[in-house]
């Protein structure tokens, strides 16, 4: 019975303790600093796969859209369509199975070519999209502060005047 009392005095001393007021914030640590670290490994994944050297344009980048088709052209003039390699004889049957989006439009189309490869090759593919019905492309190339150079050898004028030596 002794033993009994004793265990119910251990019991109503450990209800009368305040309760703690400081929170270990180390846990929470560990877990957000494991999930950066996986994040931060995972998202240069996520880019599009195909290494393309882009070319360099100046313009203003356009609005992302929530699902572009992305169709590339590599250096050695394999097309891509989303990263799997498609044959120019299957490109127009591959683009005729994709289905038009919630708003009835075909889906933006990102096109990316190196800058290596023949205008001829781009132009092939572009028109193969407009025959399939895609009427909104956007060309991908590398930002540049540059003006573009002549092909002369002398550096281009943006504003259209001519420049005296």
């Amino acid at each position: 019975m002794a033993m009994g009392l004793s265990s119910s005095r251990r019991a109503t001393r450990r209800g009368r303790r305040a309760p703690m007021a400081e929170i270990n914030v180390t846990p929470f640590v560990d877990v957000m600093l494991v999930l950066l670290i996986i994040f931060m490994v995972t998202a240069p994944l996520l880019a599009s796969g195909v290494p393309i050297e882009l070319p360099e344009s100046r313009a203003n980048a356009l609005p992302a859209e929530q699902d572009p088709l992305t169709i590339s052209v590599g250096r050695d003039g394999v097309i891509y369509l989303d990263n799997a390699p498609v044959s120019a004889s299957e490109l127009p049957a591959r683009l005729a199975n994709i289905a038009n989006g919630p708003d009835g439009n075909k889906p933006q189309v990102t096109l990316r070519g190196d800058q290596s490869i023949n205008y001829g090759m781009i132009m092939a593919v572009m028109g193969e999209l407009n025959r399939a019905g895609f009427n909104s492309i956007a060309m991908v190339t590398r930002d540049t502060s540059a003006p573009p150079a002549s092909t002369d050898g002398e550096p281009a004028v943006s504003d259209g005047s001519a420049t005296e030596q």
